[in-house]
């Protein structure tokens, strides 16, 4: 037989802790019995009517069945003749409720069962409640940046706290060079919160999302804050380095001077939020091929060819240049067509077409 005080607190316990109604739980421990006496005593088909008398200690369990001549299935139906007939003052046709606790007393199975079931229903609820508070702490943060607390860090996962609850970032939107340290804050991108069919409300938080960056120099930079400074666009290698042009209307403002900040101070906070990882701030310009050559700062190019129908640039550079300008495994030309919005194509000043593959910084 269940121990009904200690599960009152426990109820109490879990109450209070994770804000869900006694009313719940008690109803979660109900199901938990009644699937348990339907899988070992009756069919998916019985009506069966759980009462749990805390004050008592006591677990009723009562069956309805409807009172019928000859009886073709016992889990619904009860003769009128094993309930007394016209004795018992109901008539065929009538639904009773008969009370099964008697045969349930002493099968320690039964009980061992059913309480393994409630435990399993009651932390599955108290991970959904989980999901649904914190669908509701994020909703409103979409497309925004958090500072948040660590709190564990897991093989494959690293589990921060926010406002008592726990919030994960998966090893998919971890980035390598970061050092992930219990009691370490760290600032997040939060990229979405929906709702899933199947695993229900999810946040999704991230720190390889380019997102991260802009967001960070939106909170560094009051000039793009006010909208004197817009960023025109921004290529990232999470951990390896990252690409913005920016651009002003006003004549008099130096728009990367902007997030470089007074002696380089708003850009070093950001590299060292990203675990140093490098950041190049580049002038918009609208001469095309001046802003292909900045793209690939600090490497020398030699001539820069652009086919807007083809969508490809292509830059010559010194034959003593071309591994500089690619980067290691080419992921300077990747985060510069990526920034740019075109395909990169190097060739040397003979002619030769430089392939990324065969290439290291």
């Amino acid at each position: 037989m269940l121990d009904l005080q200690r599960i009152e607190t426990a109820i109490q316990q879990i109450s209070a802790e994770k804000k869900i109604s006694r009313e719940t739980l008690v109803g979660i421990i109900e199901a938990a019995i009644r699937a348990a006496y339907k899988k070992d005593y009756a069919s998916k088909d019985a009506i069966v009517n759980i009462h749990l008398d805390f004050e008592a200690n006591t677990v009723e369990v009562n069956v309805e069945k409807v009172i019928v001549e000859n009886v073709e299935n016992p889990d619904t139906e009860v003769s009128y003749s094993d309930i007394g007939g016209k004795e018992s003052g109901y008539e065929i046709g009538d639904t009773v409720e008969i009370d099964v606790s008697d045969e349930l007393l002493n099968s320690e199975g039964f009980w061992r069962i059913a309480s393994q079931a409630a435990k399993q229903v009651i932390v599955s609820k108290i991970q959904e409640t989980e999901k649904e508070k914190l669908y509701q702490l994020f909703q409103d943060k979409v497309d925004t940046i958090i500072n948040l607390r660590i709190e564990l860090v897991e093989k494959n996962r690293v589990v921060f706290d926010y406002n008592g609850y726990r919030v994960i970032l998966p090893r998919s939107e971890q980035v390598t060079k970061d050092k992930y340290t219990p009691g370490q804050r760290m600032y997040l991108y939060v990229r979405s919160v929906d709702i899933d069919p199947v695993s229900g409300p999810r946040v999704t938080l991230s720190r390889k999302d380019k997102e991260l960056i802009v967001k960070l120099f939106e909170m560094n930079t009051p000039e793009l804050e006010e909208g004197i400074v817009e960023i025109v666009s921004l290529a990232r290698m999470p951990w390896v380095k990252t690409k913005i042009i920016v651009a002003s209307d006003e004549p008099d403002v130096d728009p990367a001077g902007c997030l470089i900040g007074p002696k380089g101070m708003r850009v070093r906070n950001i590299v060292d939020e990203l675990s140093g990882e490098k950041i190049d701030i580049l002038n918009y310009t609208t001469n095309k091929e001046e802003m292909v050559r900045r793209a690939l700062i600090p490497w020398v190019v030699e001539a820069v060819t652009i086919d807007d129908e083809a969508n490809l640039i292509r830059a010559t550079v010194r034959d003593d240049e071309k591994a500089k300008v690619l980067g290691r495994g080419g992921t300077n030309i990747k985060i510069a067509s990526d920034l740019l919005g075109y395909n990169i194509s190097l060739t040397t000043i003979d002619g030769k077409e430089i392939d990324p593959k065969d290439e290291e910084e």
